[in-house]
């Protein structure tokens, strides 16, 4: 069964956001290994919870994404499209981790698809 893997916290003042969640949550927040940009942070929210990030806001009214983690994300996002869904970011490859495809729900929630795949390029 797909669960969620992973969550985005979209800040205009990451220094903020991340003194507010590491204080309130006592999450791990730090620099995301292997990425260049200054303003994308790593969450760590325990030993078996699941991960995030923290980003600086790059639209107006973005809000926080969960990513569910499936076997296939182009067939889930096929469904999704099909229930009244929309895909909204085409499949895009994180180096050595895996793909993720950003969708819509029918009330224009935004959420991902994860699947995980050592060899994306």
């Amino acid at each position: 069964m797909p669960t969620i893997t992973w969550f985005d916290i979209p800040a205009d003042d990451t220094g903020r956001a991340r003194t507010f969640y590491q204080t309130l949550f006592g999450w791990k927040i730090e620099p995301f290994p292997g990425v260049s940009r200054e303003d994308f942070w790593m969450i760590t929210a325990g030993e078996s919870a699941i991960g995030g990030d923290l980003y600086q806001r790059d639209a107006p009214g973005r809000t926080m994404t969960i990513f569910i983690d499936v076997s296939d994300a182009e067939e889930f996002a096929k469904r999704a499209a099909l229930l009244g869904g929309a895909v909204i970011t085409e499949k895009t490859a994180i180096p050595g981790r895996g793909y993720y495809i950003v969708c819509e729900d029918t009330e224009k929630n935004r959420f991902g698809l994860w699947e995980s795949d050592p060899s994306a390029q």
